[in-house]
């Protein structure tokens, strides 16, 4: 994360507009990029409420409307998309996944989640949400899409499924739990042209087993509730709840690429 920029310095390496003409106008483009940026990592990171947003940041309605703007016109996915490619070449890897893992999470909803987009799973007893996510070999975030807690697995694929293949031609391998049984890996072959294989649970074991592949997607939900604000949901919209995953994403992929950049060289011998 980068530092916060007070209002009042000159931040040469900015070209935003704050810094160029200064605060001329009450609109998310009169501050800092950094500094909304900042505000956002904030928020996601401590799992603060809007209103209690420090006053070293800009004003908390002007960092609503920034994280609103990217979210609606799709820099937010962009952001996130770039750094994904980057840190999937820094650790030697096609810029591009040709295999993902599928699974989901169950989240309670707070009393500002409306009655439409939150339902009760049944087999968690959790009244909220879940979060179907798609995550390439590494852990990091391909594709979200947050659901009622009711959808089950197989229906959450369904919609998770098809964009991502449209975006990521080279895929063609997906592991997935065994609540993607049945009609969905026929589905998948027919449809989309990907192998969906299904990673079993052992009977026999009884307690904790990491599965294979499957462990990846359980790592990347562990990462996420290591974010305050995902701990549980609390977005009135389900664009908002995915956008907060993508910031919480971004904000871990930027941390992994300082530490490889400040990484010091062993001389050689």
């Amino acid at each position: 994360m980068v530092a916060v920029a007070r209002s009042s310095s000159s931040t040469p390496a900015c070209d935003c507009l704050a810094h160029r003409f200064g605060n001329a106008c009450d609109r998310p483009e009169g501050y800092c990029r950094r500094q909304m940026i900042d505000a956002v990592h904030y928020l996601v990171d401590n799992g603060i409420k809007w209103r209690a947003m420090p006053a070293d940041f800009p004003p908390w309605p002007r960092v609503y409307a920034f994280l609103a703007r990217w979210r609606d016109t799709g820099l937010t996915a962009e952001l996130h998309d770039r750094l994904h490619k980057a840190v999937r070449q820094a650790e030697g890897r096609d810029p591009e996944p040709s295999g993902a893992v599928v699974d989901l999470q169950s989240v309670k909803a707070d009393a500002t989640v409306a009655h439409a987009s939150r339902g009760f799973d049944a087999g968690k007893k959790i009244n909220g949400r879940k979060r179907h996510l798609l995550t390439d070999t590494l852990g990091l975030l391909l594709a979200v899409h947050v659901t009622p807690a009711s959808v089950t697995d197989r229906d959450g694929a369904r919609i998770l499924l098809p964009p991502a293949t449209g975006r990521f031609r080279r895929l063609t391998r997906v592991w997935a739990d065994g609540g993607d049984t049945g009609h969905l890996t026929d589905w998948t072959s027919q449809h989309l042209g990907l192998v969906l294989d299904i990673v079993r649970r052992s009977e026999d074991v009884r307690g904790f087993q990491a599965l294979p592949r499957r462990w990846v997607v359980q790592r990347s939900f562990a990462w996420l509730l290591r974010s305050r604000r995902l701990v549980r949901d609390y977005e009135r919209c389900t664009e908002t709840s995915e956008v907060v995953i993508r910031w919480s994403m971004i904000a871990l992929m930027n941390r992994r690429l300082a530490a490889r950049h400040h990484r010091p060289t062993l001389p050689a011998g």
